[in-house]
């Protein structure tokens, strides 16, 4: 699990086809050089991705095509800005909210505004994932904790701060770019114990 608070900013160094997929090699940048391990997880501009290879600049995982396929990964160029957050450690304060590295669906940055100090950021959501948005409530955004300010029928928008804009990839992301999302475990949850239609027992 991560929180969605970003640690450092990395780079998409290389990437290389293995065996009908890929195996991506991600510079640390920014994220602080604790010692990594073999088999740990770490969330790559939201999605969870293993360790299978590391050293003092940077690590590699294996990227499945359900992966490529389902987030931005796959597109991303060589030398793109990337999110980094190493996965939740029980002593850790969860300062953002839980989050499980598996992205629901990819979206894009419809408009950026100035707000006041801080920037007002709108997105495009498929219609499948509008249900699990909610004012006021928490959407992961290429691995970033946020806070959903608006809503409507095909989008949604938040605010960020100048720190989230400054330290994240953010900074480098324009209008029209994909973003992974990643909506509240907790929507999920009470749509497979309360779905719809069914009545009350």
């Amino acid at each position: 699990m991560f929180t969605g608070l970003i640690q450092g900013v990395g780079r998409l160094a290389a990437r290389e086809p293995r065996g009908g997929d890929l195996r991506l090699r991600i510079a640390l940048g920014t994220l602080p050089r604790a010692p990594l391990a073999m088999g740990e997880s770490i969330a790559v501009s939201g999605v969870c991705l293993t360790v299978v290879a590391f050293d003092a600049d940077g690590f590699e995982a294996d990227v499945s095509n359900e992966t490529l396929a389902h987030t931005t990964l796959g597109g991303l160029p060589d030398g793109a800005v990337v999110n980094l957050e190493r996965a939740l450690l029980p002593t850790d304060r969860l300062g953002g909210h839980l989050v499980s590295g598996h992205v629901d669906a990819v979206g894009a940055v419809a408009a950026i505004e100035a707000d006041a100090r801080s920037q007002r950021w709108r997105f495009r959501v498929p219609a499948q994932l509008m249900r699990y948005i909610a004012v006021k409530g928490s959407i992961c955004v290429d691995g970033v904790s946020l806070t959903v300010n608006a809503v409507d029928a095909d989008g949604f928008e938040v605010n960020l701060v100048p720190h989230t804009v400054a330290h994240t990839a953010f900074a480098n992301t324009a209008v029209g770019d994909a973003v992974n999302l990643e909506v509240d475990v907790v929507a999920r949850y009470l749509e497979r114990l309360l779905p719809v239609g069914r009545a009350p027992e």
